[in-house]
């Protein structure tokens, strides 16, 4: 297992950082790496972003230093997603199959966690999310039927979009974790827009199924001034709760958003227009 510790930034000094510094400090450039589990641990509300990818044996999800516990979920809970081949993933004594693009939630307190890929010519990618826990909720597997269907924008403003609520309350109850998918309609390079930013929860975005030699152009930064930073597939990026978080594609792709904070109201946004960003 690989892990790194970010720390938070105020945003004042944010708006110093040269495109070097902010890719060091927000972007994540490796969430997936064979037989290995990545993992950020970020002091933005201790939200923990990384990836498993099993191939030749089950991969063990342990504790490391700065959780100062003994075992990863013993006071945190987890969402899971699957971006790759079909994976199992053991938990609490259970088996759970998840196909391409379905979630997994585990709760506070779930011991003995590892991932595996049931086949290696097309391993599972599981794209992973944590955040600390007041609770112990069920374990649940939740698959696209089983999730709150939202479509936004329009083709005209190159923004349609398909957002697939998976694991948030309105679907499953969690402490303050939240996850879904969204996917860009053909001829639409936009998502989240118009951008938003808020100051009860942080977010990370993971952008996958990006075409090869395309690119994620990601915002992000205080509306009144604005950075950006490329990203390419199978990467992710840290948004704090003072940034915004908006990208363009300069082809179709999908992403998932994960956030936590002091409330799970996913409406709660303040909104800023595209007129009114600089």
């Amino acid at each position: 297992m690989r892990t790194e510790l970010r720390y938070a930034h105020h945003p004042d000094d944010y708006r110093h950082y040269d495109t070097e510094r902010i890719r060091k400090e927000f972007l994540i450039e490796k969430i997936f790496d064979p037989d290995t589990i990545c993992l950020t641990y970020t002091l933005y509300d201790r939200f923990i972003v990384g990836g498993a990818m099993p191939l030749g044996r089950p991969l063990k999800l342990e504790s490391f230093t700065e959780l100062k516990s003994e075992s990863f979920l013993n006071r945190r809970e987890m969402g899971i997603i699957n971006t790759g081949g079909q994976a199992i993933v053991q938990a609490g004594g259970t088996q759970y199959e998840l196909k391409n693009k379905e979630a997994l939630y585990l709760g506070k307190g779930t011991e003995d966690v590892s991932f595996a890929s049931v086949d290696l010519n097309r391993p599972a990618k599981l794209y992973i999310n944590s955040a600390p826990a007041h609770h112990a909720y069920p374990a649940r597997k939740v698959t696209l039927k089983e999730a709150e269907v939202v479509v936004a924008g329009k083709p005209e403003d190159s923004n349609h979009r398909t957002i697939n609520k998976l694991l948030i309350n309105t679907v499953i109850e969690t402490c303050g974790l939240q996850m879904g998918l969204t996917t860009l309609s053909p001829g639409s390079v936009w998502n989240t827009m118009p951008p938003h930013t808020h100051n009860r929860r942080m977010e990370a975005y993971f952008y996958f199924e990006v075409p090869e030699k395309q690119a994620i152009c990601h915002f992000m930064g205080d509306p009144d001034e604005t950075r950006h930073i490329w990203m390419h597939n199978d990467q992710a990026v840290i948004s704090p709760s003072w940034s915004i978080h908006s990208a363009a594609g300069t082809a179709s792709y999908s992403f998932i958003w994960g956030m936590t904070g002091e409330n799970l109201d996913y409406s709660d946004m303040d909104m800023r227009q595209p007129d009114q960003l600089k």
